[in-house]
Parts: structure tokens; C-alpha cells; sequence
């Protein structure tokens, strides 16, 4: 019974030839067609999975500089203006980097009055967390300045990107 039915079967597709198919409605291109309609979804799919995995994102590092003057920082001695003021440049491109990773608030207000603007204000605002930061390097610029280089290398931007998606 089985040879039987494997035999009419086998029949039957052989003697469909491609013209046949094409009397019925269908050819081969419009199943070839519609996996191709079927399957670009699932493409989109995968890919916007992959994007939001993390796995083919390229990090990037992340590098800040920071500035301050040594006049103008608190202190008794010259040595602890120059510490205060190696500080405040780590404090700035600490704040850089806030800047990078989680973005810069901006708000505005102007007053209009009889078509003439009469006052325009605007702060920008960073808050955020800082972590994996290393100091690259500390340099006087001039006598009365000092540079302040950090950095978060690709490793550290990568575990902390996927240690917020896992939040």
C-alpha cells in the first residue's frame, strides 16, 4: 500500500511540469516571492535583535579634557592652588564625560516684548554617573593652567552598556 502511494505520488509531481503549474495560478516565482515577503520581517527582526544585544556594536573610547586655573582657586600656598586646581580639571572632564554617555539637558527662556527681545537665558544641565574613568594624563598648559585627560576605554563602555540593558 505504502509503494503504492509513494509511486502515485511520485507520479504526479514528475508529470507537473512548470506550464502546468502556471495553468493553476501559481508558478514558481510567486512561492520564491512570497518567502521573500515572509522572511524580510524576520530579517528586520533579527537584526534589530542583534542591534539592541549589544553582540555587533562597535564601542567606542571615550576621552574628555578638562581645564582650570591655578589663580583662581582657593588655597594659602601656591602648591595647594596648583592640587585645587589639578581637581577642578578632573571635575571638568568628569563632566565632559557626562556629557558623552548620558547627554546634555538644555533649558531656555526669552522674554518677547513688542517684537524686540528683552532677555535670553539658557543653562545646561549634566547628571549622571561616572564610572571606569582613568586618568591618561595631568599637564601644566602656561604657567597658570592645568590639563586634565580621562578616559573610559572600549571594554568599560561596552560592560557598562550591557550592565544598563540587563536594568
Amino acid at each position: 500500500m505504502k509503494k503504492t502511494f509513494l509511486a502515485i505520488l511520485i507520479l504526479i509531481t514528475q508529470s507537473c511540469a512548470p506550464g502546468m503549474l502556471g495553468n493553476l495560478g501559481l508558478n514558481q516565482t510567486s512561492f520564491a516571492q512570497t518567502d521573500d515577503e515572509y522572511s524580510a520581517p524576520t530579517n528586520q527582526l533579527n537584526k534589530t535583535r542583534e542591534l539592541l544585544d549589544g553582540a555587533s556594536i562597535t564601542f567606542p573610547t571615550l576621552t574628555a579634557t578638562g581645564y582650570a586655573v591655578v589663580s583662581t582657586q582657593p588655597g594659602q600656598s601656591i602648591e595647594q592652588r596648583r592640587l585645587m586646581a589639578i581637581r577642578a580639571a578632573r571635575m571638568s572632564a568628569m563632566r565632559e564625560l557626562a556629557e558623552q554617555i548620558h547627554g546634555l539637558k538644555v533649558d531656555s527662556n526669552t522674554t518677547v516684548i513688542d517684537l524686540m527681545v528683552q532677555n535670553d537665558t539658557f543653562r545646561g544641565i549634566v547628571s549622571g554617573v561616572i564610572r571606569g574613568a582613568r586618568t591618561v594624563r595631568i599637564n601644566p598648559t602656561g604657567s597658570d593652567t592645568y590639563e586634565t585627560v580621562l578616559e573610559i576605554d572600549q571594554d568599560m563602555v561596552a560592560y557598562l552598556f550591557r550592565q544598563a540593558q540587563s536594568i
